[in-house]
């Protein structure tokens, strides 16, 4: 019963609801590879913010940080704190996609991150140069961040289209009969069944039951 096997066909042919349509494995596992990516990815940004700002050839967003400070006004934050709050985020959504019986979401989800992160390396200054090397390439990194978004876009797009053909193609359970190994086979296979003490009749309702009527 666990695995309803229960549910074959009246023809015996040991069909079971392990049938149904279900999801590829092949974009099971990648998603499930996308969740591992994310968890490195944010343990690297948590870990060694200041490296992967500069390999992202990312300056400092507020380099006047004092002035505003002065001025009254909110300083923006820096370079480090935004790569640590993307790494929050890749952690989050790696824990969704390796816990999650449905990973489409959270793969949207890693979409809009590669979103936020290439708008983040394009938007931020560049890290200004030492002795003549900046330390990292911002060209390299969007090339990076732009494969992984296809990656992650050929993932959700084939998780989405397997949802949609379930949706619209409802599995045929009409020629079910609840006899695995056929009717005639089912025959007298309860004959030697005790029926626990707590499902018999209670005994001031057995002579109704058994035909009699109390005397």
């Amino acid at each position: 019963m666990n695995d309803m096997t229960d549910f074959s066909s009246a023809g015996g042919t040991g069909r079971t609801l392990r049938d149904a349509p279900r999801q590829r494995p092949g974009l099971q596992a990648l998603a499930r590879g996308l969740g591992f990516v994310s968890l490195a990815l944010g343990l690297a940004e948590l870990a060694a913010p200041r490296r992967v700002a500069r390999v992202a050839e990312m300056g400092e967003l507020d380099g006047a940080g004092g002035l505003r400070r002065l001025a009254g006004q909110t300083p923006l934050p820096s370079s480090r704190a935004l790569v640590r709050g993307h790494g929050l985020r890749e952690l989050g959504t790696g824990a969704g996609l390796l816990a999650s019986a449905d990973p489409e979401p959270w793969v949207w989800g890693r979409v809009a991150g590669d979103v936020l992160d290439i708008a983040t390396v394009v938007l931020a200054p560049r890290r200004p140069s030492l002795f003549g090397r900046r330390g990292g390439s911002r060209a390299g990194t969007l090339v990076a961040l732009l494969a992984v978004t296809a990656v992650d876009l050929y993932c959700a797009e084939g998780l989405r289209r397997e949802r949609q053909q379930r949706q619209a193609r409802p599995h045929d359970w009409s020629g079910r009969s609840g006899y695995p190994k056929g009717i005639e086979a089912s025959r007298g296979a309860a004959r030697d069944l005790e029926v626990p003490n707590d499902m018999r009749t209670p005994e001031a309702l057995r002579p109704w039951t058994e035909g009699r009527r109390p005397r």
